[in-house]
C-alpha cells in the first residue's frame, strides 16, 4: 500500500516537473489542441511568441493563428487531417499574432491518442522570421547575382567542371564565342583552342596550372563557333568548396582583338618615329659633313682647271681626267646625299615634260643597253611640273638604271606621265619587266644605302635619292611590284601654276669686270680665284661679311660672289641682302656646298652649288650680267 502512494507521488512530481519545463521554455511556443482543434494548454514560449495569455486563446481555435488567405483555403483543417493519418505534420509559412503582425513560423503537429482514441494535438511553433529574411536576401543576392553574371556582355563568363566541361553559360560567352548556352553546356572547353593548342596540350595545361597555384592568366588565339580567331584575355581560377574539395573553375574570357591591332599600329608608329628619328640624324650629319667635304671637292675642281693649261704629257693628261671623273662623280654622290636628306639646295623650274624627256631619250637609251627597250609615253597636254631640273633628271635616270638592273635577261623599260587633276599634280612612272620584287624588300628600297646588289656594284643611293627629291619638290614616289612580272616606281610632283623663269642656253663667253669673292676657307678661294680668272674677271677676295662692306666701300666692284656658310654673325645670305638695302643694282650671286636656309632665299638670289665647273660658274655670272 505504502509502495503504491510512493510511486502516485513520484508520477505527480514528474507530470508537476514537466508541466514547469514546458511551460518555462520561452523561444518555442507550445500548446496542446483538442480533437477539433481548439487550445487546451499554453506555454510561456506561445506567449511571447504569438502574444495572447493562456486565458485569452485556451478555448479558442488554433485556426486563429493563420493568415485570412490560409483560412479561407482551409489549411488548418488540412494541417490537422494529415497530422492524424500520418501520425506527423511538418510545415513552414506565415502566422498572426495577437496585435495583427505576421511572423514566419515553423510548424510540428503530433497526435496524441490514449488507448487507441485520439484526446488531442501537440503543436510545436517556433518564429523563424529572421532565418527566413536571411534566406530571402541570399536568395535574392544570388539571383542578382546570376542576372548580373548573366547579363554581362563584353566577357565570357561560366563554370567548368573539375574535368573541363562547360557546366553554365552567359550573355558575353554566346557573344564572344557564337555559342547558345544549350549548344556549349556539356561540352569540354578545349574546343576553343586553335587546333595547335589543342595538339600540344594547352587546355589541360591551363587547368593544371590553376589548380597548382591558384590562378591562371594568359593572352592568345582563340577560335569562335564559325571558325574565325579572335585575340583573348583569358583568367582561370579553381573553385573548392569548405573542405578544401575542388569542385570546377570560373572561367573568364575577353576579346582584346581590338586592343591587340591597337597596340601593333602603335608599335608599328613608333617604329617609323624611330626610322624617321634616325634618318633625320643621318640628314642633319650628312648637311654637317657636305659643306667641307664639297670645299675640299671644290678645291680639287678649281685646282683641275688652273693646271689643265700647263699639263702635256699624255699620262699625266690621263691622270688629271681620271681626278677630273672621280671629282664629279664624289659631287653626285654628295648631292644624292643631301637630296635624300632634304638638305640640298634646290632651284625649282617649270619645266615641259615631253620635251625634257625628249632631250633625254639618247641619254637614257645609252643607260639601258642594248637588250632593253626604252618607251616614252607622254603626251603634250601633261602639265608642266615644278622641279630642279638637274635632280629630276638625275631621279629619272637612277629610276630607268635601276629598272634596267632588274631585266638580266633583258626587257622593256615604260616611261609614262599622266595629270592628276584632284591632286594637282602630275605622275611620272618608270615601268619595267623584270623579276619584280618580294614583299619584305619593297619596304626597303627607298632607305640609303640598301643595295640587292653584289659588293662594287651599287651605292644604295639611287632610289634614296629618288625618294628624297619626290619629298623635297613637295611631292611623293611609291613602289609597286609583282614578283616575275615587274616593278613600276610612280612619282608624283606637283603640277606648274604658271612657267617660271625658264633656262638660258649656256653661255661660255669670257666675261669682264670685278668680282668680290666672299670666301672665309683661303684654298676654296684660291681656287675660285683661278677660275674667275680663267673666264677674264678681276676678283678681289674678302675672308668675312665685314671686309667684303668694306670692299664694297671703295667702289669698283662689279659683282659679288659669296659663300652662304661663314664665320661671325653675319652669313652669305645676311650679306646679300645688307648690300641689296645699300645698292640694289649690283649683281649678287650665292654658293653653297650645303645650307638649310636655301630654300628661302632661291627665288632672291641664283645660288650656285659647290662643287661646280667651269661653264656652270660662267653661265650664273652671264645670267647675272
Amino acid at each position: 500500500m505504502a509502495g503504491g502512494r510512493k510511486i502516485e507521488k513520484d508520477l505527480h512530481e514528474s507530470e508537476r516537473n514537466f508541466r514547469l519545463l514546458v511551460e518555462g521554455i520561452t523561444d518555442y511556443a507550445i500548446c496542446l489542441l483538442d480533437p477539433e482543434g481548439r487550445v487546451t494548454n499554453w506555454n510561456k514560449g506561445a506567449e511571447r511568441i504569438k502574444g495572447y495569455k493562456a486565458k485569452e486563446i485556451v478555448g479558442k481555435h488554433f485556426s486563429v493563428f493563420y493568415t485570412p488567405e490560409d483560412r479561407a483555403a482551409n489549411l488548418p483543417q488540412q494541417a490537422l487531417k494529415i497530422a492524424r493519418k500520418e501520425k506527423h505534420f511538418l510545415a513552414e509559412g506565415w502566422r498572426i499574432r495577437k496585435d495583427g503582425t505576421r511572423f514566419f513560423a515553423s510548424i510540428v503537429i503530433d497526435p496524441i491518442f490514449e488507448k487507441r482514441k485520439l484526446i488531442g494535438f501537440a503543436k510545436i511553433t517556433r518564429d523563424i522570421t529572421e532565418r527566413q529574411s536571411t534566406l530571402s536576401e541570399l536568395s535574392k543576392s544570388e539571383s542578382q547575382f546570376k542576372t548580373l553574371v548573366g547579363g554581362v556582355t563584353d566577357y565570357a563568363l561560366y563554370m567548368l567542371d573539375p574535368n573541363g566541361i562547360v557546366a553554365n553559360w552567359n550573355v558575353g560567352g554566346e557573344r564572344i564565342k557564337g555559342y547558345s548556352a544549350k549548344e556549349i553546356v556539356g561540352q569540354h572547353f578545349s574546343r576553343f583552342y586553335t587546333p595547335a593548342d589543342q595538339a600540344a596540350g594547352k587546355p589541360a595545361r591551363a587547368l593544371n596550372i590553376a589548380m597548382e597555384t591558384g590562378h591562371y592568366e594568359e593572352d592568345g588565339w582563340r577560335v569562335r563557333k564559325d571558325g574565325t580567331f579572335f585575340w583573348a584575355s583569358v583568367v582561370i581560377d579553381p573553385i573548392r568548396d569548405d573542405t578544401g574539395e575542388l569542385i570546377g573553375f570560373a572561367k573568364i574570357t575577353r576579346d582584346i582583338t581590338e586592343r591587340k591591332e591597337a597596340q601593333e599600329k602603335l608599335a608599328a608608329v613608333q617604329r617609323q618615329l624611330a626610322e624617321s628619328q634616325k634618318l633625320d640624324a643621318l640628314g642633319q650629319l650628312t648637311g654637317g659633313v657636305a659643306h667641307d667635304f664639297n670645299n675640299l671637292l671644290m678645291i680639287i675642281s678649281g685646282s683641275i682647271h688652273t693646271i689643265r693649261k700647263d699639263i702635256t704629257g699624255e699620262k699625266a693628261v690621263r691622270a688629271l681626267q681620271s681626278i677630273d671623273a672621280a671629282s664629279q662623280r664624289a659631287a653626285s654622290l654628295t648631292r644624292q646625299l643631301l637630296t635624300f636628306a632634304r638638305r640640298g639646295s634646290v632651284q625649282p623650274q617649270s619645266i615641259k615634260l615631253s620635251e625634257r624627256l625628249n632631250v633625254l631619250r639618247d641619254v637614257l637609251n645609252s643607260g639601258l643597253g642594248s637588250m632593253v627597250s626604252l618607251r616614252i609615253d607622254v603626251a603634250d597636254d601633261v602639265s608642266n611640273i615644278i622641279v630642279d631640273p638637274n635632280e629630276f633628271e638625275t631621279a629619272l635616270v637612277n629610276l630607268v638604271i635601276n629598272a634596267r638592273d632588274a631585266m638580266p635577261e633583258g626587257g622593256s623599260v615604260i616611261v609614262r606621265a599622266e595629270n592628276i587633276p584632284e591632286m594637282a599634280q602630275v605622275a611620272i612612272s618608270v615601268e619595267d619587266t623584270g623579276v619584280g620584287i618580294p614583299e619584305d624588300i619593297a619596304a626597303k628600297v627607298f632607305d640609303p644605302f640598301f643595295t640587292t646588289k653584289a659588293v662594287g656594284k651599287g651605292t644604295g643611293l639611287g632610289l634614296s635619292q629618288v625618294h628624297g627629291f619626290a619629298h623635297q619638290a613637295g611631292g611623293t614616289v611609291g613602289l609597286k611590284s609583282m614578283l616575275g612580272e615587274g616593278t613600276t616606281i610612280t612619282m608624283c610632283l606637283p603640277k606648274a601654276a604658271a612657267q617660271l623663269r625658264p633656262e638660258r642656253e649656256q653661255v661660255s663667253s669670257r666675261g669682264s669686270g670685278t668680282v668680290l669673292l666672299v670666301e672665309d676657307n683661303p684654298e676654296v678661294a684660291t681656287a675660285s680665284t683661278g677660275l674667275l680668272e680663267q673666264l677674264g674677271y678681276d676678283v678681289r677676295w674678302a675672308a668675312d661679311a665685314p671686309a667684303a662692306l668694306a670692299e664694297l666701300e671703295k667702289n669698283g666692284i662689279d659683282i659679288v660672289f659669296t659663300d652662304i656658310v661663314m664665320p661671325g654673325k653675319l652669313d652669305g645670305i645676311g650679306l646679300a641682302r645688307r648690300i641689296r638695302e645699300k645698292n640694289p643694282e649690283i649683281p649678287i650671286l650665292l654658293v653653297t656646298g650645303y645650307s638649310s636656309s636655301t630654300k628661302e632665299v632661291a627665288l632672291q638670289f641664283p645660288i650656285l652649288r659647290k662643287p661646280y665647273q667651269l661653264h656652270e660658274l660662267s653661265r650664273e655670272l652671264q645670267k647675272l650680267l
